[in-house]
């Protein structure tokens, strides 16, 4: 009787481990006078002493004035399950209450892509500080982000952190990132992508979308007397751009698909993704463009001849 009694204490005493290994774990990345963030980290179950994880760092969209982080819990689950570790970040919503589109204001626009690039930054120093702790491999760390969040993960790639840095803190001179997911997003200058610090990229958009270009055009396609004009260059543009100089890079346009695709990889089918980091990881390089037809049409998917 007393064995079948520890047997039975046993047992769900296994199941109580195993469940709480499936939860997130709540941090704080980082906290001054002002600004608290926190992040939530997904980590594989029965993690061994000397594992190695790869990192995937998620950044919500909205626009820079909305969304949450628990946006990026499906992904970073899915990742987990799949062997990486995964967190999806708080960070600074500077357009809460502000105009972010044609009859915005140009300088604050550019500056929500500072304080959300920061943060990234910042999230990303808390784990090289934390390597060892959450059993992270310094040279394996992929950032991803839909919408605002991949205009986040293209600018902390590429900008120079030395002339953006907001906070004092700056990642390691010599550190790269090992690959990043774009969801519709896109970058402000495409010469900031140069042979020298390419790294991998992987792209889906609709090329239908009038507020994040696909192509290169003004956000949200605004006339050039607009007060938030902003020149774009998107996925598309950056695809060939990174083709041009033979970088590891994977594009799925979405034909006549809007902005509202922006999440579809990081809420469905995350297998794509999940695949394209595997293959950086095993050292694989190419160029692929996987197209989607949606059914859809507009204006600006006719332009491009590979769609129906």
């Amino acid at each position: 009787m007393k064995i079948q009694k520890l047997c039975m204490f046993a047992f769900f005493f296994l199941i109580g481990v195993k469940s709480f290994s499936q939860k997130q774990q709540t941090i704080n990345y980082f906290k001054n006078d002002t600004l608290s963030l926190d992040l939530d980290l997904f980590l594989p179950e029965n993690i061994a002493s000397d594992t190695d994880l790869p990192l995937v760092i998620f950044v919500h969209g909205g626009g820079f004035s909305g969304g949450t982080r628990d946006g990026g819990y499906a992904f970073c689950k899915y990742m987990a399950q799949n062997g990486y570790a995964a967190a999806t970040i708080t960070y600074t919503l500077y357009m809460k209450n502000k105009k972010f589109s044609c009859d915005g204001v140009l300088p604050e626009k550019i500056k929500a892509f500072n304080y959300g690039a920061n943060d990234l930054w910042l999230s990303t120093l808390f784990f090289l500080n934390n390597a060892t702790k959450y059993h992270i491999n310094p040279k394996k760390i992929f950032i991803a982000g839909s919408s605002a969040g991949g205009e986040t993960v293209l600018h902390a790639a590429f900008w120079n952190q030395k002339l953006m840095a907001m906070y004092g803190k700056t990642l390691p001179e010599n550190f790269k990132y090992a690959g990043l997911i774009s969801g519709a997003g896109a970058i402000m200058d495409l010469n900031l992508i140069t042979k020298e610090n390419k790294i991998p990229m992987f792209f889906f958009h609709g090329n239908g979308d009038v507020t994040v270009p696909y192509g290169t055009a003004a956000h949200h396609y605004c006339p050039v007397n607009s007060s938030g004009w902003l020149m774009l260059f998107g996925s598309y543009s950056i695809f060939n751009h990174l083709k041009s100089m033979k970088g590891m890079t994977h594009l799925y346009s979405y034909c006549g698909g809007g902005h509202e695709y922006s999440a579809e990889l990081f809420n469905k089918n995350q297998a794509y993704i999940l695949t394209f980091m595997n293959d950086v990881l095993k050292g694989k390089v190419y160029q692929k463009h996987t197209v989607f037809e949606t059914g859809k049409k507009n204006h600006l998917s006719a332009a491009y001849n590979f769609c129906k």
